[in-house]
């Protein structure tokens, strides 16, 4: 009989959930398996079904009368402990397994090398020598080293997992050597034998390897194994692990070159040992070399104290001239540097870059996977919310932001995700969320959330880091940290150009900051020069007195327009050198100079030089354009056209993304972007030509556009203090005063680029001048720049001259000026001037 609970409830008349007693639950289930049996009997197409119902039915009523239990899935005692040990000491697990590994290590140590921890040492150590050998030894070391990954592991971002099969490679290996070196015992020997080689251990790997390629092959692959456990173990490259032997040798090659040195000048005498003290410059070693060398990170932070003297022309490449100074040598060095002297240009310049530990480096923080993974639950419940199916496929942390990747469902439009960006920053509690819609190359979407708490980034971290050791251009420049935390290092020639825009206060100074550090961190002036302009006077004024400065930083926003002018002058003039020369870029032509194929013409007196990349940098581009925006214009679109083969690049920044201070030709002649945090979606287009920096949170926070990629990178920008910038800056004024060239911000001296000193009437261009406007009959004053290769100032007083004399008529905005003077009548006029 079924109970009248479950008869009133079948009935349909009460379909309030009711409680069951557990003591009428064995009554319920027996008369379900009596109705089965029942319709198994009228139905015969149910009557294996029905057996097995009952069956179960009758199983779990005899569990329940004798209170067994089906049998628990049973876990290893470890497992268990492991997992208890998670659970209830949550991070400080790991401190708990290196603790007991460190003090297993340390217990093993004694055990192993002084015999001192009694019975179970003897046994420890008696279990080591069988295992291993004479390669116990190692066993102390591994222990204590996995444990110590394992208690500092995390804040060093290591792998104790990686770290223990490093060791574990090494001790194989290790065995297996030591069985071969001690005479190969085989299978069956003695253990007392045994533990004179490598061990059990030893015997089980070397031999089936001595077997197959006899003793000299199975060392081979047995060492190779060791180098790779090595290798795991530091976390190297084995291109890394060559540059460190090949810098070994090239030192100890220096060391003993050194002491034959010294010990020869002993030799000839104490005068000629304290004059060569005197002048430690005499004391050269050679080295030759197929090109020029680029500052090299590694050796800065190494401290080499070689001085590299340039080459001159005569030489060509055969050699270098490398100073070494043994006094320095053997003093305390507290600051490492490096001595580069880089560039025949500089007769005998040699240049120090400064020690990159002026650089301070941020703070480690650990990443809180719990949040990040409440984060993507959250994130996947206010999409099912809203009817959108998803599946969380990864997620990534980068410093300021989280990358949530998310999997759509069957049949779920990628349209459906993008509108819902409010709703999903509101379920996720964040001012707003960035969504890529989808990854590139993936078959998923990305959900950016800002973090909690942002990391620093420094640039002392990007610049020491493994991809900055491998960028050996002097325009590369650290940037900052992806979304992924790797260190991002971008080519400004490669750029070419790079345009920077975005909101007050949203980074873009200190983002000019940080790539001018770089390049002064990493270039001499011999291969980098730079033209700064700060038309707000505060933003790049501590850089005035560099040696890489052409000239002191421009702050008159006219200057600029003559600055920007003279560059269009040096890039026409390099391409006539190239053009001479018959080599297609900057970089063919320096290495034709350094193998001394570069002769001037006879009869010539001017000479070749080896030409520095010229880097223009405009902190605020709106101001030029509201002082003198044709010719601004019309400098930066002739130098983003033609200057890349000729090393000359553009940094151009702007706070105001606008149609009309970012026209539309600079856009298309500077395809690199760097975006800020804006207020708008239309400065985003403006500056991108699609949105996506109106989402970016500010604080350095930014969208690096390329030519080569439709969709921007995101990048926390590294961040550069004062204090960092002026111990840099102090450190090449110390070596050298700036040599400004003349004409930059005004107009040019010489070189048949007029003299600045014209004035009046009777400047000596105006005869030119004034045939150039008549003939052409055209009254312009860009037209008198470029024919004259004269600067802005100069070309607008030649104008007033001319319009004083009747030439030409008054100003009328940016149209050309009137004509007054026919060709006819100037030839009368000189006629006259004749007779």
């Amino acid at each position: 009989m079924i109970p009248a609970e479950s008869q009133a409830s079948s009935s349909g008349c009460d379909h309030t959930p009711r409680t069951v007693p557990r003591s009428s639950m064995p009554d319920i289930l027996a008369a379900s398996a009596d109705a089965v049996s029942r319709r198994a009997r009228t139905s015969p197409s149910t009557r294996v079904a029905a057996v097995t119902v009952v069956a179960t039915v009758a199983s779990k009523q005899r569990r329940r009368r004798t209170g067994s239990r089906r049998p628990a899935r049973r876990t290893r005692p470890a497992a268990r402990l492991r997992q208890s040990l998670a659970t209830h000491l949550g991070r400080q697990s790991d401190d708990v397994w290196g603790l007991v590994l460190i003090t297993l290590g340390l217990v093993s140590a004694l055990g192993i090398y002084a015999d001192l921890t009694g019975p179970a040492g003897r046994v420890l150590r008696e279990s080591a020598a069988d295992a291993f050998g004479v390669g116990r030894l190692l066993v102390p070391v591994a222990l204590c080293g996995v444990g110590g990954v394992l208690v500092r592991g995390r804040p060093w971002g290591e792998e104790p997992a990686r770290v223990a099969i490093g060791f574990g490679f090494v001790c194989a290996a290790t065995a297996g050597l030591l069985h071969l070196v001690h005479g190969s015992p085989e299978w069956g020997a003695p253990l007392s034998e045994l533990r004179g080689a490598g061990g059990v251990v030893g015997v089980g790997i070397a031999e089936p390897l001595r077997t197959l390629l006899a003793g000299w092959g199975a060392g081979l692959v047995l060492a190779s194994l060791l180098g790779l456990g090595l290798l795991v173990i530091t976390k190297t490259s084995v291109r890394a692990a060559g540059d460190a032997v090949v810098a070994a040798a090239r030192a100890v090659a220096a060391a003993v070159r050194r002491g034959l040195l010294w010990f020869g000048r002993l030799g000839e005498g104490p005068e000629v040992a304290a004059a060569a003290d005197r002048h430690p410059s005499n004391r050269t070693a050679r080295r030759s070399r197929a090109s020029a060398p680029e500052p090299d990170d590694a050796e800065a932070d190494a401290g080499d104290d070689e001085e590299v003297d340039p080459v001159n022309s005569a030489e060509g490449a055969e050699a270098v001239e490398v100073h070494l100074d043994l006094d320095a040598l053997a003093a305390p060095v507290e600051e490492e540097q490096l001595a580069i002297g880089l560039g025949p240009a500089a007769e005998a310049t040699v240049w120090r870059l400064p020690p990159l530990q002026v650089l301070k480096k941020a703070k480690t923080q650990e990443i809180d996977r719990r949040l990040v993974d409440q984060g993507g639950r959250t994130l996947e419940d206010a999409l099912a919310a809203h009817g959108v199916e998803t599946r969380l496929v990864g997620t990534t942390v980068g410093p300021t932001v989280t990358r949530y990747e998310l999997a759509l469902g069957p049949g779920v439009k990628v349209a459906r995700v993008t509108a819902l960006h409010k709703d999903i920053a509101y379920a996720m509690a964040s001012p707003d969320v960035r969504i890529l819609a989808p990854i590139p190359g993936r078959s998923a979407i990305g959900v950016e959330v800002p973090n909690k708490q942002r990391q620093l980034v420094s640039l002392g971290d990007i610049l020491l880091s493994e991809e900055a050791r491998r960028a050996t251009h002097p325009l590369e420049v650290g940037l900052g940290r992806d979304i992924a935390g790797r260190p991002v290092m971008v080519n400004l020639a490669e750029m070419p150009h790079i345009l920077i825009a975005g909101a007050t206060g949203a980074g873009k100074s200190s983002c000019i900051n940080t790539v001018l550090t770089s390049i002064l961190a990493r270039g001499t002036p011999d291969q980098v020069r730079l033209i700064l302009v700060d038309p707000k006077r505060v933003e790049l004024g501590q850089y005035n007195g560099l040696p890489h400065l052409l000239t002191q930083v421009v702050v008159n926003p006219k200057k600029a327009a003559n600055a920007l002018q003279w560059a269009v002058h040096e890039m026409e003039r390099r391409y006539d050198l190239l053009a001479e020369v018959g080599v297609r870029d900057i970089t063919g032509y320096n290495a034709a100079y350094d193998r001394g194929e570069l002769q001037p013409e006879p009869g010539s007196d001017r000479g070749h030089e080896r030409l520095p990349f010229i880097l223009v940098v405009v902190d605020e581009l709106n101001d030029l354009m509201m002082v003198a925006a044709r010719d601004v214009e019309d400098a930066i679109c002739r130098i983003a056209q033609m200057a890349r083969a000729v090393g000359l690049h553009l940094v151009i920044a702007t706070q105001r993304p606008s149609v009309d201070v970012i026209t539309g030709v600079i856009k298309a002649n500077v395809p690199s972007r760097l975006a800020f945090a804006v207020s708008s979606l239309a400065d985003s287009r403006v500056i991108l030509d699609q949105p996506g920096a109106e989402r970016l949170i500010g604080q350095g926070d930014m969208l690096l556009a390329v030519a080569s990629s439709n969709v921007p990178r995101r990048i926390q920008g590294a961040w550069v203090g004062e204090d960092e910038v002026r111990k840099v800056v102090a450190h090449w004024r110390r070596q050298a005063q700036p040599q400004y060239v003349d004409g930059v911000e005004g107009d040019p001296v010489g070189g048949g680029l007029g003299d600045a000193s014209g004035d009046g009437d009777d400047d000596e261009m105006l005869e030119a001048a004034m045939d150039l406007i008549v003939r052409s009959q055209l009254g312009s004053t860009s037209m008198l720049q470029r024919k004259l290769r004269v600067g802005f100032a100069r070309a607008g007083r030649l104008m007033d001259l001319l319009e004083r004399r009747g030439v030409v008529g008054p100003s009328e905005g940016s149209k050309p000026r009137a004509v007054l003077m026919t060709p006819d009548e100037l030839d009368a006029m000189n006629a006259r001037a004749g007779a």
